[in-house]
């Protein structure tokens, strides 16, 4: 009897079909993801005229989303791996939408705030389920490259598009205008998504342990809360108390998931030296320039009396650097190696912080517009690579755990980064020289500063904004300093902690062949133990 010859395996057999529509789907959660962002910013002087918020309120309405989604990242990507990446995309991205309309018609500083903690919610299930299904589209290691350039490149266009689009809206309609621009995205990406992403999953995912997410939540949430306090208001005993129970919290966390025999987030993965470089690198990054990039669209329309279309131009050069980076940082890592792609990334990035410390009222914009680029370009070739790492450092059925981490390590260094680097320009700015009559509002923001000029006679309300915007722009200086300081600790960490790491490089030619008949190994084996569902 005659057996029927089995098909070989090759590098090309295991590409999903129709897998870059995929891609151009989760891109566009991706957009939805960083318009949002960065549309907040531009936004932030209309809503502080409109709704008077406090500073604290103001920090507050900043970074709420990002403790929120830092502290469910890591639950949601677990919760994808075990439901479904694409279901939990799509229903996140659908409450994403819905959510907008309640920022966007929030009346008061506190329902803004907790319409901003809504939004993380839904945010949390997106990035983590992005990346995740990028990992189960891609096989190849090359083309994975690629795609996560494209996701990272997406993300950057986001940053320019959201200020644009916004500065426009911002000049037509009411400040809640840029947070609807969701809704079209959203929409798009839903009815497509349908038809073209596929279902994937754990296997054997083992139970979503309720009491792990909690920890999780109260832990980030807690230490965070106690760092933006202590950075505000000094160390004072609430800030104490919530940094002890968020640490208590995390800890409870880590010894949980050491002993659950199928844990919310597989603790192991750290061992692996660069997957935590990774994780650590991108902390520290974003952490160093969160601060400056929540300011610089105040100074940009406050201090230098930009319209906000015209100060949504103004940042755009990061965005094309970060673009063009991005699609080329998978070939550079290749040819030179991680380490120095990484690290020569994130010293760009410090120098032109450090650049920036130089800022005043009335420097011209070709030497912010060249420090932006550079700050984009150095980013671009830093967070790409550091994305592809994570994700070739895990199996694919823990591809949303692992995706999640890198995006908790994203939100949090955010979220500190506002708090300590933002605490910092807020401190600075708090104690500036005022005339006599002064409203009190003035001191909580340069937003307030403006609106309370328009009650005080000419004379006063000039010596009064002249006051605050230096001392508005001397914060922000302090802050880029201390950005560049760290950027530049976190290049020379990155460079001896990414020795020897290397991105997979796939099959040396299309036509290698994985003899799968000859050895016995069925297609599942060769290509990965993921369930996947095609819909």
């Amino acid at each position: 009897m005659t057996s029927t010859p089995q098909p070989v395996t090759t590098t090309e057999a295991v590409k999903r079909p129709g897998r870059w529509l995929a891609l151009s789907v989760l891109v566009l959660a991706v957009l939805l993801v960083a318009v949002d962002a960065t549309v907040l910013g531009l936004a932030t002087p209309y809503i502080s005229e409109d709704l008077k918020p406090s500073g604290t309120q103001l920090l507050w309405i900043g970074d709420v989303y990002s403790f929120v989604i830092a502290g469910l990242l890591v639950s949601m990507g677990s919760l994808g791996d075990r439901i479904g990446r694409k279901r939990i995309l799509l229903g996140g991205a659908t409450a994403f939408g819905a959510i907008s309309i309640l920022n966007a018609y929030a009346t008061t500083p506190e329902l803004m705030i907790l319409a901003r903690a809504l939004l993380g919610v839904a945010g949390a299930t997106l990035m983590p389920a992005t990346l995740a299904l990028i990992r189960n589209l891609f096989h190849d290691p090359r083309e994975r490259s690629l795609a996560v350039g494209i996701w990272g490149a997406t993300a950057s266009a986001g940053t320019a598009i959201g200020p644009i689009a916004g500065g426009f809206l911002l000049e037509h309609f009411w400040w809640g205008s840029v947070f609807l621009i969701n809704l079209p995205v959203m929409a798009v990406l839903v009815l497509v998504g349908i038809r073209t992403l596929p279902e994937s999953r754990n296997p054997n995912p083992g139970p979503w342990d309720l009491i792990s997410v909690v920890l999780s939540l109260v832990g980030v949430i807690g230490v965070v809360y106690a760092v933006k306090e202590a950075a505000t208001h000094g160390v004072e005993w609430p800030a104490l108390a919530a940094g002890a129970l968020g640490a208590a919290a995390l800890y409870w966390f880590v010894r949980r998931q050491l002993r659950l025999p199928a844990p919310l987030l597989d603790m192991r993965l750290f061992r692996n030296r660069g997957f935590s470089a990774a994780v650590l690198a991108d902390l520290l990054t974003i952490l160093g320039l969160s601060g400056l990039v929540f300011f610089l669209s105040q100074y940009l329309q406050l201090v230098q009396g930009r319209r906000p279309f015209e100060a949504g131009l103004a940042e755009l050069p990061a965005a094309v650097g970060a673009v063009a980076a991005g699609l080329i940082a998978g070939r550079a890592a290749r040819r030179f190696s991680v380490r120095s792609v990484v690290s020569g990334g994130l010293a760009a990035v410090g120098l032109a912080l450090a650049v920036l410390t130089t800022l005043g009222q009335s420097t011209g914009y070709p030497v912010l517009g060249a420090a932006l680029l550079v700050v984009g370009i150095g980013a671009g070739f830093s967070f790409t690579v550091t994305a592809d790492v994570i994700l070739s450092s895990v199996p694919k059925e823990q591809a949303g755990a692992a995706s999640a981490v890198s995006e908790t390590a994203y939100e949090l260094g955010a979220a500190l980064g506002i708090a300590v680097l933002g605490s910092i320009v807020t401190g600075m700015y708090r104690g500036f020289a005022a005339p006599a009559g002064t409203p009190a509002g003035a001191h909580e923001s340069l937003g307030g500063a403006v609106e309370a000029a328009s009650g005080m006679p000419a004379d006063a309300a000039r010596n009064m904004l002249s006051s605050a915007r230096e001392a508005f722009v001397d914060g922000l200086s302090l802050a880029a300093g201390a950005g560049a300081v760290v950027l530049l600790a976190t290049a020379v960490a990155a460079w001896f902690l990414l020795r020897g790491q290397r991105l997979d490089e796939g099959s040396p030619h299309p036509s290698t062949v994985v003899a799968g008949a000859a050895t016995g190994k069925s297609h599942q084996e060769t290509s990965g133990r993921e369930h996947s569902v095609s819909h």
